[in-house]
């Protein structure tokens, strides 16, 4: 309990900060709002000021133990700088009112600097500066920079983003800048040569994988991903140290494009591109297990007991989504507003169950097939209410 009433007034005060600000928030409103008596806030806190400070300290605990969770499993010090810079913005967008409190009650008071508050700031700074040196010992960032700069312009940058976002309202969300950030960031850090090589290195990759696809590793020779890449056969052996190695690297290479993807999958905003990912994902739901899809096309979806179901709310709360996807698009101008939003999710019901029996009963072997026509439905489906581009 007493942990518990603890986080509730932290929580509240965090809530209010961002509201009113430091100067209206009282103890008697954090502790209204926590549904607790005053005497119960100065129980755990000396005054407003330390209980300011101790909504930073808990908000920097966790976002530290947040950003070393996502950095697991991540070896190269380029994808780690990548995937902390973005959870970095993506933390402080998820908690204004914990942006705030640090940018313009705490930081600005001298007493701060005193705190555990400073001390756990200066380990997130810590986790920045070893990637940062871990680039340099692995040949990837330079050596001939201040790498203290480097941090101090990328903290100050996470510190004028929050500021755009939540005082002059310039950004929705400061995530949504990752992308110009890392732009240039990355040119201030990668070796001169680094940006070239990679290119190198991508390039005999997808060499390799038409190949192998095509005719397979035992007929795949390297001189022939070599001829297909225009590089040296020898330029190969300086990134792989033989033929199982690049092969063994192709997916390697796959499953970081996707790791770095992830946080791009899951904070989509634009409608057109939730859409489509619903679209994608709800066939992927059903075809990872065809035994429940079978049944579900079979025994379920025309048995008119399941429309008087629990499994059927279930079913409509996910429909839900899909709605509201639509409808989404259709204020921001995106979709056509004449499109019946009921009308299109029937179309694309129906559209996967006829093309899953097809796939179930006839076409059972005819996997690339299957992903094929996927994508060309997703497109299909997504032309059909997309607004006009011109007149």
């Amino acid at each position: 309990m007493m942990t518990e009433n603890k986080n509730k007034i932290i929580e509240a005060a965090e809530a209010l900060v961002f509201e009113k600000g430091s100067a209206d928030t009282t103890i008697s409103a954090v502790a209204q709002k926590a549904g607790v008596a005053d005497s119960l806030v100065y129980q755990y806190f000396k005054n407003k000021e330390d209980l300011l400070f101790s909504v930073v300290i808990e908000r920097m605990v966790e976002a530290i133990e947040v950003a070393k969770e996502a950095l697991q499993g991540l070896q190269d010090p380029e994808s780690q700088l990548r995937k902390l810079i973005w959870h970095s913005l993506k933390y402080n967008d998820r908690h204004p009112g914990y942006v705030r409190t640090l940018m313009f009650e705490c930081r600005s008071n001298p007493a701060f600097y005193a705190t555990k508050g400073y001390a756990i700031m200066r380990d997130h700074l810590g986790l920045m500066m070893n990637i940062l040196k871990q680039g340099v010992r692995d040949g990837i960032f330079r050596d001939d920079i201040n790498l203290g700069l480097v941090r101090d312009i990328i903290y100050g940058t996470y510190d004028f983003e929050s500021i755009s976002t939540f005082a002059t309202g310039e950004l929705n969300e400061s995530v949504q800048d990752f992308d110009d950030i890392i732009n240039l960031i990355l040119p201030m850090l990668l070796t001169p040569s680094r940006e070239k090589e990679s290119d190198k290195k991508n390039k005999i990759l997808e060499a390799a994988e038409a190949i192998f696809a095509e005719k397979g590793f035992n007929k795949t020779k390297v001189q022939e991903i070599a001829k297909a890449a225009k590089v040296s056969e020898g330029s190969i052996y300086d990134y792989f140290e033989n033929k199982e190695d690049l092969l063994l690297s192709i997916p390697l290479k796959r499953l970081q494009d996707h790791i770095n993807a992830l946080p791009e999958t899951f904070y989509i905003t634009a409608p057109q591109r939730k859409i489509r990912r619903l679209i994608k994902d709800h066939f992927a739901l059903y075809l990872d297990n065809r035994n429940f899809l079978r049944v579900f096309l079979l025994d379920i979806q025309l048995n008119k007991r399941f429309y008087g179901s629990k499994a059927f709310e279930l079913f409509q709360t996910y429909l839900k989504t899909f709605e509201d996807i639509v409808e989404q698009g259709k204020a921001e101008g995106c979709f056509r507003s004449d499109v019946n939003t009921r009308v299109f999710r029937n179309m694309f019901l129906g559209a996967f169950s006829h093309m899953a029996l097809r796939w179930l009963m006839r076409d059972k072997e005819k996997k690339y097939d299957q992903i094929r026509e996927i994508q060309q439905v997703t497109d299909l489906l997504s032309l059909s209410i997309a607004a006009k581009s011109g007149p």
